[in-house]
């Protein structure tokens, strides 16, 4: 099935074992800030580390036009233990084709601990099976090494580095592509 050209949609509150995917809020930018300013997190994605707490904001206000819009965006990582924002994961949609790539981040503190494959999975569960996409896809640098790992426990296919694909902060970089496609998807759970 093709998602019409049109497509909109709400982002829902989702959960796993330990964490809930719910939409920011504008309340949200101090906890934003705190991993979003640390230089080492910045270092593995295409913004710039934030530098202030206004970086914080203009970036959730982006977020809440694209929510306004139906275009999706992320959810929010919320820690279901303690209710503490550690970071998020979103899906950027081409509704003509049926797909959707990730993108995702995490403060530092989590790192390692299984929380953004926990966040991923549940996002691929979601866009499957309520979005019915065909595709999904997620790209990383080759020397991010735990962001590879993130998609390869997902059960995402290493299809190939994308030679100089992006141009980011002075230079261009190659990108590592993964996928998994519905029908892969849907043999994994039977």
């Amino acid at each position: 099935m093709v998602l019409p050209d049109d497509f909109r949609f709400e982002l829902p509150l989702l959960e796993t074992e330990r964490l809930i995917l719910r939409r920011l809020v504008p309340e949200d930018a101090d906890e934003v800030f705190a991993y979003a300013s640390d230089p080492e997190v910045a270092s593995w994605t295409t913004w710039e580390a934030h530098r202030t707490l206004d970086d914080s904001r203009d970036y959730l206000e982006r977020v809440m036009s694209w929510y306004a819009d139906g275009f999706g965006g992320p959810w929010g990582l919320e820690l279901k233990s303690t209710g503490q924002l550690i970071g998020t994961c979103g899906m950027a949609l081409t509704p003509q084709h049926a797909r959707a790539e990730l993108g995702y981040a995490v403060g530092r503190a989590w790192w390692g601990q299984g929380l953004m494959t926990e966040a991923v999975v549940e996002a691929i569960r979601y866009g499957f099976e309520e979005l019915r996409l065909n595709r999904i896809e997620a790209r990383c640098i080759p020397s991010n090494i735990g962001s590879a790992r993130v998609m390869e426990k997902a059960g995402m296919t290493y299809e190939g580095t994308i030679r100089e694909q992006i141009f980011v902060k002075g230079s261009f970089d190659d990108l590592r592509l993964y996928s998994i496609l519905r029908r892969e998807w849907l043999a994994s759970r039977r």
